[in-house]
């Protein structure tokens, strides 16, 4: 039986892994947690999410998911997106998509889509 979810993979290409830290550790403000070392010989960067991780693992051929994403969400979601926005992050606003939700996605530094929901 599944009980819960224990992490979400993105890709991101070889040496991105100081730009994805500003952008998941910066400006999103998840803590950064180590990777098991068999794991961090691999590159890529590992972050916490509540309960739950966010896994950037490196891939050859990387390409940018540009439909599938992680969905975070967030305390005050006008703060964030002005602070994604003064970053020159894309904040494109979803509102009415979804009856009660509301929500923006931006993009990664490597191109992939995130989204951001008012908690």
């Amino acid at each position: 039986m599944i009980t819960g979810l224990h992490h979400v993979q993105v890709s991101c290409p070889a040496g991105s892994e100081e730009a994805l830290r500003g952008f998941y550790g910066g400006l999103l403000g998840l803590p950064e947690i180590p990777k098991p070392p068999l794991l961090a010989v691999r590159g890529g960067v590992w972050f916490r999410v509540g309960g739950q991780e966010l896994h950037c693992g490196v891939e050859e051929g990387f390409a940018p998911a540009r439909k599938a994403h992680p969905a975070f969400l967030v305390d005050d979601l006008d703060s964030l997106a002005a602070e994604l926005a003064a970053a020159d992050s894309p904040v494109i606003w979803d509102e009415g998509t979804i009856p009660g939700v509301r929500r923006f996605h931006t993009t990664d530094p490597v191109g992939n889509r995130v989204e951001l929901q008012q908690a």
